[in-house]
């Protein structure tokens, strides 16, 4: 009795003990959501971003010498199409391409939103963007953009590579997915023609432009209520949202486009041409293919920017290849009713 007692005593005069119990089980339940997320999630945005990387010239190419040569490569319509072409070809592996960077890209940013971004109040294991006004808003998602940017490059390169990268040989996975260019100056990243637009103007619609109509039309409800929507004003903001897909669809699928388009020191250099002696020895495609997953467009005639790559898109590949997989854009929309 006299041991239970002093271990009852111990328990209540050590508030720093409980503490600590709490973060483990704090910590412990954010890295199973983590997995389960990852699990979830990885190889779906594994396979949209390849089949909005997916090239599909619609008419006759010209070779070095000028000469029309037929497309050769796979057609790919649809992302369950995609997604089956994957697994039948690169199997489970292929799917869960991208894991590691999506994994450190994940912890640097968290880390760096709790270390500098962070506030000191309660946030029941979720983070939530600053309270602020709307340029405030503004400037905070184009902090984060900033940021991020660099890491989102190389997660959509590890996706859309040809090559089977190691899961801690980073060394070796930067030269089979970054030019030496882009080694030796880092920043140039950020210079990728047509990007920084696409995103900023992503940004700028979504936070000036949605964010303010949903805070009008759908009221925050109050803290422990159920909201109270008007079904027409909720009428009115889905359609809103059908509206603003049509525009930021577009600018998630370009975004992709630019981000996989390597920087070279001259546009005439192709990813051959320009490698540094042995970079790409030790990567070696997945075992047993005889076709690629994806084609992408060639290195040697490049997007010139956001505009130059709407155009060509338009004229190579038709205007539906602007819109692939806008449903996933749509969905994403509809569900801030729900996360709101």
């Amino acid at each position: 009795m006299r041991i239970h007692h002093l271990h009852e005593t111990n328990v209540r005069t050590s508030p720093s003990l409980t503490a600590i119990m709490l973060g483990v089980g704090e910590i412990i339940t954010l890295l199973v959501s983590l997995a389960i997320s990852f699990a979830i999630f990885v190889p779906l945005t594994g396979v949209l971003v390849r089949f909005r990387a997916q090239y599909n010239p619609r008419g006759l190419q010209l070779d070095v010498e000028g000469t029309p040569q037929p497309h050769t490569g796979p057609v790919i319509r649809s992302y369950f199409a995609m997604m089956k072409r994957v697994y039948r070809i690169e199997g489970w592996a292929g799917l869960y391409k991208g894991l590691m960077p999506t994994l450190l890209s994940t912890l640097f940013v968290t880390g760096v939103i709790l270390t500098f971004m962070d506030t000191p109040s309660p946030s029941h294991g979720r983070y939530h963007a600053p309270n602020t006004s709307l340029l405030g808003t503004l400037f905070y998602s184009i902090i984060m953009m900033l940021i991020s940017l660099p890491t989102s490059i190389i997660t959509y390169r590890s996706i859309t590579t040809p090559f089977k990268l190691s899961y801690l040989n980073a060394a070796q996975s930067f030269r089979a997915i970054l030019t030496p260019t882009e080694r030796r100056k880092p920043w140039i990243l950020y210079l990728t023609p047509g990007l920084l637009a696409s995103e900023v103007l992503h940004i700028v619609i979504v936070v000036v432009g949605l964010g303010p109509l949903r805070r009008l039309l759908l009221p925050k409800p109050e803290l422990g209520s159920y909201p109270d929507y008007s079904l027409t004003k909720l009428g009115i903001y889905i359609v809103v949202v059908l509206i603003t897909t049509a525009v930021l669809s577009p600018l998630e699928v370009m975004s992709i486009r630019l981000a996989i388009q390597r920087n070279h020191a001259s546009a005439e250099y192709n990813s051959v041409s320009q490698e540094i002696e042995g970079d790409a020895e030790d990567n070696t495609e997945f075992s047993g293919n005889e076709e690629d997953v994806i084609t992408l467009r060639s290195e040697s005639d490049p997007y010139l920017g956001l505009v130059d790559c709407a155009k060509r898109m338009v004229d190579e590949e038709g205007f539906s290849s602007m819109y692939r997989a806008w449903w996933i854009t749509l969905l994403g929309g509809l569900g801030s009713v729900a996360s709101y």
